[in-house]
């Protein structure tokens, strides 16, 4: 049997935070605001796999209140998320990712984001799909104050 679930976080840019997307470094003047590293594309991913299982969403597994993910990196919570779908019956099967931010510009990121989550969910890399968009000068992100992820995942039964 295969689910599909929908992922979506959002979070703010601010000055002395790195930037990190899919796992990757990218240089930039801002980061993203959060209680762990931030990751939009990780955290909307976690989001879409929980939400196709059925599970509880990220913010229910991995509060803001607990200090054991102050800082932490997002890869780790993806790791933790595929353990979860692996003990209810279920494996990532295919990520297709938007990401919205007007600057910088990600394409050149986009391979490493894409191993970094193939690895993590222990998929193939041409599995995980991660398109760069911009939001043509509107909203939060047009304006260069966010940058979001939206994700559609699909799952299938392991066992």
């Amino acid at each position: 049997m295969m689910r599909v679930g929908i992922g979506y976080d959002i979070h703010r840019l601010v000055p002395d935070r790195p930037l990190i997307l899919g796992g990757v470094v990218v240089p930039n003047d801002k980061g993203l605001q959060a209680h762990s590293d931030g990751d939009v594309v990780c955290h909307a991913i976690c989001d879409a796999l929980l939400g196709a299982a059925g599970l509880p969403n990220i913010g229910v597994l991995f509060p803001d209140t607990d200090p054991r993910y102050k800082d932490c990196n997002s890869l780790e919570l993806l790791g933790a998320v595929r353990a979860q779908l692996a003990e209810a019956g279920y494996a990532p099967t295919q990520l297709d990712t938007n990401v919205i931010a007007e600057t910088p510009k990600l394409q050149p990121y986009v391979a490493g984001m894409r191993q970094n989550i193939a690895d993590c969910l222990r998929i193939s890399a041409d599995c995980v799909s991660i398109k760069p968009r911009t939001n043509e000068q509107v909203g939060p992100e047009g304006h260069e104050e966010a940058i979001s992820a939206q994700v559609v995942a699909l799952i299938t039964q392991s066992r």
